[in-house]
């Protein structure tokens, strides 16, 4: 049974570590990293990783945040990869940055991203690994997760980003089921 894990961002070097782009971020930090060689297609970049007898696809959409569905929606159709086994990994407002929480479907809370794949695979009900950024104290949204990092928050960013990467790779191990429960909106940072 293969799985695919899509990492959610923007293409473009001036989008690189910006919020909006920390599902990105964390493939940079798997242990495994230098095995993953990436190809275009599927208005992507993918890779495979070989686990035990296992196929695990890496997906970083290169449609822009907003059409991300356009990416992986062909990808899941041409490997035949089906909705339960596919994690969407986003960053998340709604939690404080260092917070992590796995996330089996439901609401959007406005993320266009996940709205995009929810249209183009006609369901909410995928798993997520939802990657805390924090609200903006004041501005709008929109501008605060195409920022950077500043303060404490960036002098926390990459172990922040091992510390999900180390809990994307006990996922890749255990399973959805074994894992979820223990990061369940924990801090790890």
């Amino acid at each position: 049974m293969d799985r695919l894990i899509v990492g959610l961002g923007n293409p473009g070097s001036k989008y690189h570590h910006t919020k909006h782009n920390i599902g990105w971020d964390v493939f940079e930090e798997l242990s495994f990293r230098d095995k993953l060689n990436w190809s275009e297609k599927f208005k992507g970049q993918y890779a495979t990783y070989n686990y035990n007898s296992e196929k695990i696809y890496f997906l970083k959409p290169q449609t822009f945040m907003n059409l991300s569905g356009e990416s992986l929606q062909p990808m899941m159709a041409f490997f035949k990869i089906e909705v339960e086994n596919v994690l969407v990994v986003h960053d998340e407002i709604d939690l404080p940055f260092g917070t992590i929480a796995y996330k089996n479907g439901g609401g959007l809370a406005g993320h266009n991203g996940l709205k995009s794949i929810t249209e183009k695979l006609g369901t909410q009900d995928f798993k997520r690994l939802r990657v805390g950024i924090g609200r903006p104290t004041h501005g709008d949204v929109s501008n605060w997760v195409l920022s950077g990092y500043t303060g404490e928050d960036k002098d926390f960013f990459v172990p922040y980003l091992k510390g999900v990467a180390k809990a994307l790779e006990e996922y890749i191990n255990l399973g959805f089921l074994k894992v979820a429960p223990n990061y369940n909106k924990k801090k790890i940072i």
